[in-house]
């Protein structure tokens, strides 16, 4: 059973995904995790990809971890090609932070939500939709894009800015989302 006190054993912000222990997430409790797509694992105008996502991902199903991906993103080929990709089912557009597409994600995972880790980088949708879904929730700072004009507003309340400096890897193979118009 997922306590609050095993939780806090968790960091709550991180800079990549692959910084997160696996066996730190697995000795929490966590069984299942809730993936955002955009600015977690690749940048929303595609340039940049998380260092060493895929790895990770693989090495956590690997320890037998379940996961979903929920996007808010509206060019739904993307998720398609990202779910395939990273063999994860996922949903889009997810409306996050309301609970309908996490409740989805949960029910698709068979697991009370109480072990249940929702992984993204901002916090009105990501770390909202966990609260009011009652999962856990810990923050990635954000890969590098375009900002948005809310996040030019309230970015550096909702998000974390990716370090500068920090590794991050170039994605180049935007040619393989033709399959998935």
């Amino acid at each position: 059973m997922l306590s609050k006190e095993k939780l806090h054993r968790l960091p709550r912000r991180i800079h990549t995904l692959a910084e997160i222990k696996i066996e730190k997430i697995k000795i929490s409790g966590v069984k299942g995790i809730i993936l955002d797509l955009d600015n977690t694992i690749i940048s929303e105008d595609d340039r940049y990809l998380s260092p060493y996502v895929e790895d990770w991902i693989r090495q956590a199903k690997l320890a037998g971890l379940q996961f979903f991906i929920l996007s808010n993103g509206k060019r739904r080929y993307r998720v398609k090609y990202w779910s395939h990709r990273l063999d994860i089912p996922a949903l889009s557009p997810a409306k996050k932070p309301f609970p309908p597409a996490f409740r989805k994600a949960i029910a698709s995972m068979r697991l009370p939500a109480k072990h249940i880790l929702v992984i993204g980088d901002s916090l009105h949708t990501d770390f909202v939709g966990a609260l009011l879904s009652g999962c856990g929730f810990m923050q990635v700072a954000t890969l590098p894009h375009p900002p948005r004009w809310w996040e030019k507003l309230a970015g550096k309340w909702v998000q974390i800015a990716y370090p500068s400096g920090a590794e991050i890897w170039d994605f180049d193979d935007n040619a393989g989302y033709e399959s998935f118009l």
